[in-house]
């Protein structure tokens, strides 16, 4: 049994899948910095300098509970930060991909030297 989850395990798609969530979580860190450090700043007016996004808008709803607004609106800008940064680190690297297909396509065979034309020559030279 341990042997087939360690097979399980090592499989291709499993590490891929494992490295992704980590990526992904540091990834998730840098936006969650760019949205709070950057672009909420630039966003609130001066006379708002003190408060966070997160902090803009709670109504209480009895026993300590509030509808946090702010919160959800520092989320939802979040995913849209992070869905366009991967939508443009997929385009690039469709267009970097697409680029060097188009490159093969159009170049399929390597350049000869001189010395493989000349023994091609010789050797269609010898069939005739």
């Amino acid at each position: 049994m341990f042997k087939e989850f360690k097979t399980f395990v090592m499989r291709g798609n499993v590490m891929d899948l494992a490295i992704g969530v980590i990526i992904g979580a540091s990834f998730s860190a840098i936006v969650t910095s760019l949205i709070s450090d950057v672009i909420t700043p630039l966003l609130l007016s001066p006379a708002m300098e003190a408060a966070h996004v997160k902090d803009l808008a709670q109504w209480g709803v009895g026993k300590g509970e509030a509808i946090k607004i702010g919160k959800f609106l520092a989320a939802v800008i979040n995913f849209l930060l992070t869905a366009f940064i991967l939508f443009l680190i997929i385009k690039g690297i469709n267009k970097s991909s697409k680029k060097k297909k188009d490159d093969e396509t159009l170049n399929p065979l390597p350049l000869l030297t001189n010395e493989e034309i000349l023994l091609t020559e010789i050797r269609d030279l010898l069939k005739k």
